[in-house]
């Protein structure tokens, strides 16, 4: 059974990027800074245009702990997932719906949406494209950004098409002024164990008093490939993994029938952290396609967004249970 992410095919890909960043309305931050969470459900925007108020929804749930994932302005089942999350996170009945109790618990004067000034640094090290055959993939030095609009976008937990809809002629060069929302600093405390709930599509993360710490969504396996059973174990962190296909061991890519060494990166098939686990093969891990989190099946393993999993990663050691389960909702038990 395979473990890892193989590339999407490319009709995949095709239909998860047909609304491109610049197609997108423009969204003035004040947009968001002034919107009410509560008209959510009253204002509609276009066909995939970012409402405001989501936007804001999201980045408050980001901050109280409870991941949207992709921060886009757009209605779905994360966002959903995310309300519920909270909604255990603070003793409330657990509906996933947005009331005006979880409404008042959510909003506060934290700032939604701030400027940032695009570094040279975030302009380094990005390449050119990345191919979608792994054979490709195995001759690159690294598997990097492919422009500074997508390293700023998952560094602020945004969609790509966000960023631009807040930006619309922005150029991303060294020096530029950009608007970004400001989703907080990560998560904080020891995790002892971890839930990766089948059912609904979640990693829920508890401390050892058993209060919940954090809550992701997640894609966990697939009906071809299904995630394991029962308790398992942390075994350890790599930060920034290469990948080791094997298709004897994993699962074929193309026409690549040889072993090979993917190189590391934010792209890479497993993204910017492996979370290894003592059943072999499997592992916690994120994705070079944030905005796909429990749209497409893993081969098994648990994916998150890159910076999901790197926060769950930082809150974990050696030994902390994790328990495939299939809930209902994100009750804690």
């Amino acid at each position: 059974m395979s473990s890892m992410k193989t590339a999407l095919p490319m009709s995949l890909l095709a239909l998860a990027f047909s609304v491109g960043g610049a197609a997108a309305r423009e969204l003035r931050p004040e947009d968001i800074n002034t919107v009410s969470i509560a008209s959510i459900g009253t204002e509609k925007s276009g066909p995939g245009d970012p409402d405001p108020a989501i936007v804001r929804l999201q980045v408050l749930l980001d901050l109280a702990g409870s991941s949207p994932g992709v921060i886009d302005g757009l209605a779905g089942e994360n966002v959903d997932k995310a309300v519920a999350g909270f909604e255990a996170m603070n003793n409330l009945p657990v509906d996933g719906r947005l009331d005006p109790e979880v409404a008042s618990r959510l909003e506060g004067n934290a700032p939604i949406v701030e400027s940032y000034v695009v570094s040279a640094e975030d302009a380094a090290g990005l390449v050119d494209e990345i191919p979608e055959d792994y054979g490709e993939k195995a001759k690159m030095r690294s598997l990097g950004y492919t422009s500074v609009a997508e390293k700023l976008s998952e560094r602020f937990h945004m969609g790509i098409d966000l960023v631009h809809a807040l930006n619309p002629a922005s150029q991303f060069a060294p020096g530029d002024t950009v608007w970004v929302v400001n989703p907080g600093p990560p998560r904080e405390g020891k995790v002892k164990r971890i839930e990766a709930d089948r059912k609904t599509g979640q990693v829920l993360a508890y401390a050892a008093d058993g209060s919940l710490l954090a809550v992701y969504p997640a894609t966990i396996g697939s009906e071809d490939n299904p995630a394991p059973s029962g308790k398992h174990k942390v075994k350890g962190v790599a930060r920034m993994p290469v990948y080791r296909y094997d298709p004897k061991r994993n699962f074929k890519q193309g026409k690549n029938n040889k072993v090979l060494t993917i190189p590391k990166g934010p792209n890479g098939p497993v993204g910017t952290v492996w979370i290894d686990l003592t059943e072999p093969t499997y592992g916690i891990h994120g994705t070079p396609e944030p905005k796909l989190i429990d749209k497409v099946g893993s081969h098994g393993c648990v994916r998150l967004t890159n910076w999901d999993a790197e926060e769950l990663a930082a809150m974990v050691k050696p030994g902390v249970v994790v328990d495939f389960v299939n809930r209902s909702s994100a009750t804690p038990k």
